[in-house]
């Protein structure tokens, strides 16, 4: 049941960043300042709907013959470009936010970590293309990479989408103006603190 409840908190979310986007408006910046990361997946988004868009058109003209199959079709297609697009407008809509006293990282509509400002030990630019699995690294990326790296002074919770909490020290995101982002974070964060991967050994 609460799986159930959080996709559709999610799609919620979806359909109001589409209404949010349409009006040129951002979600969650009004304390703060955004720092944008859906630049460059935008081309490969819209691609993508273009692509499920031609499937529309192909699978009516297939089943045209058997009219309650293709209108039950022609809703998945549609629904499917919309959510599609709404992923997209998410991630305009619901940018990085440096706030009064925390870091807002979000990605789309199922991302959103706030880190103290004063739990930042370093923040430097870093592009990977690469990234794998390891305990207490979180990675948000955007089209394959990531570009700035925040170290952690102190592990926080990040929830995942299901509902999954683990701690994390590290935490790699995208920018899309990462020398600004970083210089940022790092006039507004407090005196820093060594990072927790130089206390407790971990590295990604």
């Amino acid at each position: 049941m609460r799986t159930v409840l959080r996709l559709l908190r999610h799609e919620l979310r979806l359909f109001v960043s589409l209404v949010l986007w349409a009006a040129r408006r951002t979600h969650g910046t009004g304390r703060g300042r955004a720092f944008g990361y859906a630049r460059g997946q935008g081309a490969v988004m819209f691609g993508f709907a273009f692509v499920c868009v031609v499937e529309t058109v192909v699978m009516s003209v297939l089943l045209h013959r058997w009219p309650a199959v293709h209108q039950v079709v022609l809703v998945l297609d549609v629904y499917t470009v919309v959510i599609v697009v709404g992923l997209h407008a998410a991630s305009v809509v619901r940018p990085h936010v440096l706030e009064p006293g925390a870091l807002r990282i979000r990605y789309a509509a199922h991302v959103d970590l706030r880190i103290p400002l004063e739990r930042i030990a370093t923040v430097r630019r870093e592009l990977r293309t690469t990234h794998e699995k390891a305990d207490g690294v979180l990675d948000v990326i955007v089209t394959g990479h990531t570009t700035v790296t925040l170290e952690l002074a102190e592990p926080i919770t990040h929830v995942g989408f299901f509902g999954r909490r683990r701690e994390v020290g590290v935490v790699r995101v995208h920018a899309d103006d990462a020398d600004a982002f970083v210089a940022a974070v790092t006039r507004a964060r407090p005196a820093p603190v060594p990072p927790l991967a130089d206390r407790t050994g971990l590295r990604a």
